[in-house]
């Protein structure tokens, strides 16, 4: 058993979460001043969205200095002060570190942009371009595509050379096979751990090494091909990683989460397994990348269970993962996999349910634990994601209306999940006495942290009750998990055993009645630990009729 697979995690978005000087914009005191609201929930574990000096090109994750923090948070100070809170109260803190790029702005970058012949030329990868039309006009090295589009090459005109950017071009690529450049990033990482944080939440981290840059490459073709399954998890990967781990990881008792896009089940063991993963836990996306995306597919529950139970199954053998529906790159879990709607309180806490008494440990995102929904916002003025923006212009630009762009970019944006938290049902729903830097939902009048405070059938109190049984019962949390009704289209279902202990959780994922017929388990009323509608003492323990997004978890034996 292991403590830090134990914790109940709550990630904060700290430019929405409480702003305590009224400038519009979440702060460092603002976290301070919530962290009691925290514990009450029964949160373990912080991570904390970037906080450090930076241009705010892509809201923080382009960093300017790694060792002080954005004026608009507050000083390193601060920093300590919420530190010293969050260990005051029994609860850890970790960062989120950012080390596949930088900002333009870095002073690295900027040393290493001012002269090819510059000590640090090396640290950022930099490559000629193709020349075309009689050797005199040059083209990107190669036709990959950014993932926030666009190519994924910036001219320098200084220098007659591109950069590499597989984001922004403001977010220059780090050169991972330059040994300076990576001792430079242990020295600040380790300043950091000495410091007393708990660990990371380590960004884009499958990102570091990168494919052969001479691929891909198609002169007679201007269009940018997207590239990402080239530019993560290359080979040779695991070295880096190794490396990383020995030098800074390994000389502290911390947690790591790796942001791990393109690990595969096959891949737990180095990653995350018990003994040779190079970090506590990974965030595993396959489950994330199969529910109505981009809303002209739909997959179904089916394929939504068989993938979550290939990592249980998984993780039972070897590894651990976080269970997640939310963060801040994704849109809420009640507008896209329930119903935010007529059923809004029952699939909030359907889905829940569903996901957090699985194998793993739990993350929370802010909001989700009061039932927060997608944006209603009408215009693109209205939004502020940089990759959103130039996404919405480029299909425009290629013909598609302004209209039917506008729908795409509410149903996937990823400023869905960045609005400012509501706390209660004043203004701005009290996130902030000032104009606040993101338009707050509109109906932080009904969804708000004080209202439901006071509601005891509320999806905040249930997430407290929940977050309770999961820590009584270490069933729910190292029991192996058993998927029942496979091909049900509607019902998602689970048992938990652990040493004759156990469970089982049933949900209905869908706005419809479902009959629930299982005849292998007696579920007695008494044994009814958790649900989110009233049970009748008198039903049959056996069959039985779940409402819509109705959800149970029994105590077995």
């Amino acid at each position: 058993m292991n403590w830090q697979r134990e914790l109940v995690a709550y990630q904060i978005y700290p430019r929405s979460f409480n702003d305590s000087n009224g400038d519009g914009i979440g702060d460092l005191q603002g976290v301070i001043e919530k962290l009691d609201y925290l514990k009450d929930l029964g949160i373990d574990l912080i991570w904390i969205s970037p906080i450090y000096k930076s241009p705010n090109d892509d809201n923080g994750y382009d960093i300017s200095d790694y060792k002080d923090i954005l004026e608009e948070f507050g000083t390193i100070e601060d920093f300590d002060k919420l530190l010293e809170e969050v260990h005051k109260r029994g609860m850890s803190l970790i960062m989120d570190l950012v080390i596949n790029h930088t900002s333009d702005e870095h002073p690295w970058f900027i040393e290493a942009k001012s002269s090819k012949y510059s000590p640090k030329r090396d640290w950022y990868i930099w490559k000629k371009g193709k020349k075309i039309i009689n050797e005199v006009d040059s083209r990107e090295p190669n036709n990959w595509a950014s993932i926030f589009g666009g190519s994924a090459w910036e001219y320098d005109s200084n220098s007659d050379e591109y950069y590499l950017h597989l984001f922004s071009k403001k977010m220059p690529d780090l050169n991972w096979e330059n040994e300076e450049l990576r001792n430079a990033l242990y020295e600040m990482i380790n300043w950091w751990l000495d410091k007393g944080i708990d660990g990371f939440r380590v960004d884009a981290i499958s990102h570091i090494k990168k494919y052969d840059y001479d691929d891909m490459v198609n002169p007679d073709n201007l269009k940018y091909v997207p590239s990402f399954d080239k530019q993560m998890k290359q080979p040779g990967i695991e070295k880096l990683l190794q490396d990383l781990k020995e030098n800074t990881f390994d000389k502290h008792d911390v947690f790591t989460i790796a942001e791990a896009s393109g690990v595969k089940i096959d891949d737990l063991e180095e990653w995350a397994g018990n003994k040779n993963g190079k970090f506590s836990m990974i965030f595993q996306f396959e489950h994330m990348h199969l529910w109505n995306m981009d809303n002209t597919q739909k997959s179904t529950l089916i394929d939504f269970k068989k993938t979550l139970s290939s990592w249980q199954d998984a993780i039972y053998k070897d590894g651990w993962i976080a269970l997640f529906l939310e963060n801040h790159d994704l849109t809420r879990s009640v507008s896209k996999l329930g119903d935010e709607n007529k059923y809004w309180k029952e699939s909030a806490k359907a889905l829940a349910l569903m996901y957090f008494m699985q194998m793993g440990t739990p993350f929370i995102y802010q909001g989700q634990e009061i039932g927060m929904t997608n944006a209603d916002y009408d215009s693109i003025n209205d939004f502020n994601d940089a990759a959103t923006i130039y996404q919405y212009n480029e299909r425009v630009e290629q013909g598609m209306s302004e209209e039917e762009s506008l729908e795409i970019v509410k149903a996937t944006t990823r400023d869905n999940s960045r609005t400012p938290m509501q706390w209660n049902n004043a203004e701005n729903g009290g996130f902030t006495t000032g104009a606040s830097w993101m338009k707050v939902n509109k109906n932080y009048k009904k969804v708000n942290v004080e209202d439901e405070l006071k509601d005891k059938g509320s999806i905040l109190n249930f997430y407290k009750k929940m977050i309770k049984v999961r820590k009584e019962n270490k069933t729910l949390i190292y029991g192996k998990y058993e998927l029942i009704l496979e091909e049900h289209e509607k019902i998602y279902a689970y048992t938990r055993i652990l040493n004759n202990k156990k469970y089982i959780i049933i949900t209905n994922i869908s706005a419809e009645k479902v009959k629930f017929d299982y005849e292998r388990e007696s579920l007695k009323y008494e044994n009814l630990i958790l649900s989110n509608y009233k049970v009748s003492r008198h039903e049959d323990i056996s069959k039985f009729t779940l409402k819509p997004y109705e959800a149970r978890l029994y105590k077995l034996n």
